[in-house]
């Protein structure tokens, strides 16, 4: 997969046939454990039923369209990353309005953000929802990771019912689904042909509208400043565990120098030692997406590093206007290590979150950048400790 600007494409699925891509061209995702490590989803986030459809292959429950407080306060919490990798549905068919046979049917993941993205512009519309076994996870990262594809389609399709639920043979899946669904195969398998809807699914309602044809702005993968902010709160908790580790270490820390270890130089200097890290670690999750178009350099180490050596550069020029920052010459050397260090290998993390790249280019971006970055935060802390004795 070519690497994009935020302002590129990532990609346009075919019309027709759309044959399971080789690893190197599967995205990578954010999206946590892989399908064999996730815990198994506990389905009690599930979306308000209002009824139920009766159909030959026996009953299908209906969902509202409109999104409720729990499912708003649902949301945030797994954008915090609480309870993330079981924020799902049950896997399954359920309806929207009032189907009939004839009605179309929208396929979706059960990580239910995505589910409840899809119902939600759905209000008005009469339709069958089938929501895969993705083992709680979206669309995208699902099929990268094989577990919204080919397989899973034709076994839902069967374990539904759906030949005798409807007398059309068409599914709509979402595009960012392509990767990692072979249509043919589907089509050879089941009878059911597949149309890819747009990439967002608050373009669904104009696709359906215009007898399921997308425009090109609609086949584009965006990844709007919106798009990188709401992806910020889960990268922070991911980090928190080990930021609080290597704070309170750094802070002990900053009690070493001559006479080998003061507790007053851990309060002098402790709390500036722990804020500068901070400032590195944020610089890493927070500038970085931010700025992420305009940071140089197409790979997310270097995005970072850069952040960093942003960072440090002010934190020094700070320094020489008012003082305190810095103990000597070997304490901002260290510094103009550690911190691109740390905002780089943060910064990279983020690359699993994006539309910029794919997983073999994370793993070439890994092999080069870890080494690097290693080296840096070992020297730096090396001169930072020899600095505490000068």
């Amino acid at each position: 997969m070519k690497q994009t600007t935020a302002k590129e494409s990532v990609g346009r699925p075919p019309e027709g046939q759309q044959p399971e891509p080789p690893l190197e061209d599967k995205p990578t995702c954010g999206c946590g454990q892989s399908p064999s490590k996730t815990k198994a989803a506990v389905h009690n986030d599930a979306p308000r039923i209002e009824g139920v459809i009766r159909t030959e292959a026996g009953t299908v429950p209906r969902v509202k369209t409109e999104l409720d407080l729990i499912d708003h306060l649902g949301a945030w919490r797994a954008r915090w990353g609480i309870r993330r990798m079981s924020y799902s549905v049950q896997p399954g068919l359920y309806a929207v309005g009032n189907p009939t046979p004839q009605s179309l049917v929208l396929v979706s993941a059960n990580y239910k953000l995505s589910f409840d993205r899809l119902r939600s512009n759905l209000s008005g519309r009469d339709a069958w929802i089938m929501a895969l076994d993705t083992k709680g996870i979206n669309v995208w990262c699902a099929a990268g990771k094989g577990t919204f594809g080919t397989d899973e389609i034709v076994h839902r399709l069967e374990t539904v019912g759906l030949k005798d639920t409807v007398s059309h043979r068409k599914l709509v899946l979402p595009q960012l689904a392509a990767p990692g669904v072979s249509a043919h195969e589907v089509k050879r398998r089941t009878g059911f042909s597949v149309v890819y809807g747009p990439v967002r699914a608050e373009d669904l309602p104009a696709f359906l509208d215009a007898g399921m044809r997308a425009t090109a702005e609609t086949r584009l993968i965006r990844f709007t400043l919106y798009d990188r902010l709401v992806l910020i709160p889960v990268e922070l908790t991911n980090w928190l565990l080990y930021v609080a580790i290597i704070a309170a270490a750094m802070f002990i820390l900053s009690g070493v120098g001559p006479g080998i270890f003061s507790f007053g130089r851990v309060v002098d200097a402790g709390p500036l030692t722990v804020s500068l890290f901070l400032g590195a670690f944020l610089t890493g999750t927070v500038a970085v997406p931010i700025l992420l178009p305009y940071l140089p350099g197409r790979s997310f180490s270097l995005k970072g590093a850069s952040a960093g050596l942003l960072f440090v550069s002010a934190m020094q020029l700070y320094a020489w206007q008012h003082g305190g920052l810095f103990d000597g010459r070997l304490s901002v050397a260290a510094w103009f290590l550690l911190a691109p260090a740390v905002a780089s290998f943060v910064g990279m993390n983020f690359t699993g979150s994006s539309t910029y790249t794919s997983l073999s280019g994370v793993l070439r971006e890994m092999r080069v950048a870890v080494p690097i970055q290693t080296v840096c935060a070992v020297l730096g802390l090396g001169l930072w400790l020899v600095g505490r004795f000068i």
